[in-house]
């Protein structure tokens, strides 16, 4: 690890932080969610330094219901922090820098959505970005940076990559926690057999992280749309679109190729359901064997119990487990068994074990089980994938390079 850290930090400077507070929304109301609770820690350590500090953040994307202003983001982290978060509706104007200026020791403000700005979110390299308005504006305004939006590191954005060409800058608490963990698969070595659940709608993204790291991983446990696509490519009547949503059929021919790839390299490593669960006539929980599936005409929904207990076994038994994506619709209790019974069975050992972000991570506190009881639970989505892979992350590879050359 070659990038600098919050240790490296002289205290009591003014300090540029670009965190990732981006929420579900409903209704024109943000969710709270863990990223509050993951940034505030990297916040409350910098206030403690005796620190100023100024966020940057984004939520949504211009034109979409979810592309809001971030008042409400500020009182959330107010109540995270246990002191006040001030908001300014502007990123770097006059107001905003006055705002800036005016900031004593402990105190926090929190900036207008990054996202508002012509500058932050075209793909250019941090040689361009530096450049920008945005960029040589705030830069100018602080002693340092610190980058802490690991959930946004994949992406080549001003306020990610921009600005640690032109400013001393860290990796915060988030940044660096989330990196080590999500890497590890690729980097680390384990003393004993590593696992992956290999499930959720994302087809295309699991198979892509399963073609990078089939040398790495002993067992895929495949589940989800996953599951029924890997089936469908060794015979069996399921991974098909029963009604207009088109959820298989795009996948399949996006995929199909690579499936049959791992199939015939990796048939070993591969663990295929060997049934499935829907909803019967009365809404109730069905299953059915694999093997008795002739025609498909149910969506299936999560996979059988005896799957299930066979997926735990083997976890249990592992070294290493990692999860990308749930093995069932678990949001809905009926069709939680697969992905809670092997979250619980991973939480129960003393492995190294990494849920991904995004959905599955949101079943732990459903089902009351607790963060501590795995090695480590992701905020990331895309991030998280890029890590897996060993791709390289432009929010990382852009602290690393200017921290290799202040040393």
């Amino acid at each position: 690890m070659s990038y600098r850290t919050l240790s490296d930090l002289t205290g009591g400077q003014r300090v540029l932080v670009r965190v990732d507070l981006n929420s579900p929304v409903s209704d024109g109301v943000i969710e709270d969610n863990r990223r509050f609770s993951r940034h505030a820690q990297t916040v409350r350590d910098l206030v403690a330094a005796g620190h100023e500090v100024a966020l940057l953040a984004h939520q949504g994307r211009p034109g979409r219901d979810t592309f809001l202003s971030l008042d409400q983001h500020a009182d959330t982290l107010t109540a995270y922090l246990d002191r006040p978060v001030g908001y300014v509706p502007e990123t770097y104007g006059q107001t905003a820098i006055d705002a800036v200026r005016s900031l004593d020791a402990g105190e926090v403000l929190l900036l207008e959505n990054v996202r508002m700005t012509d500058d932050e979110l075209p793909e250019k390299p941090p040689e361009e970005h530096v450049k920008s308005d945005l960029v040589q504006t705030l830069a100018s305004e602080f002693d340092a940076y610190v980058g802490d939006a690991y959930s946004t590191a994949h992406r080549k954005h001003a306020s990610i990559v921009g600005f640690p060409l032109e400013m001393d800058s860290y990796a915060g608490r988030v940044m660096a926690t989330e990196y080590e963990a999500n890497s590890a698969i690729a980097t680390k070595g384990f003393d004993g057999e590593v696992t992956m659940v290999a499930g959720g709608k994302k087809a295309t993204d699991v198979i892509a992280v399963m073609t990078v790291l089939q040398e790495k991983v002993d067992n895929f446990l495949l589940g989800g749309i996953v599951g029924e696509l890997f089936l469908r490519a060794i015979g069996y009547d399921v991974g098909r679109d029963i009604d207009e949503n088109d959820l298989y059929e795009s996948q399949w021919r996006a995929n199909r190729e690579r499936i049959h790839a791992l199939i015939e390299s990796h048939p070993s490593e591969l663990v295929f359901p060997t049934d499935l669960a829907y909803a019967d006539g009365n809404g109730d929980r069905a299953e059915v064997t694999v093997a008795d599936v002739k025609n498909k005409d149910h969506d299936y929904l999560d996979v059988g119990r005896d799957t299930a207990t066979q997926y735990s076994d083997i976890a249990a038994n592992s070294a290493a487990v990692f999860v990308k994506g749930a093995l069932g619709m678990f949001e809905d209790a009926r069709f939680s068994v697969g992905t809670v019974r092997i979250l619980e069975a991973i939480s129960r050992q003393d492995c190294f074990s990494v849920v991904g972000g995004g959905d599955t991570s949101r079943a732990i506190e459903m089902y009351g089980m607790s963060e501590a009881d795995f090695s480590h639970v992701s905020i990331a989505g895309g991030a998280y994938i890029n890590a897996l892979t060993g791709s390289s992350l432009p929010g990382v590879a852009v602290l690393e390079r200017t921290g290799q050359t202040s040393q």
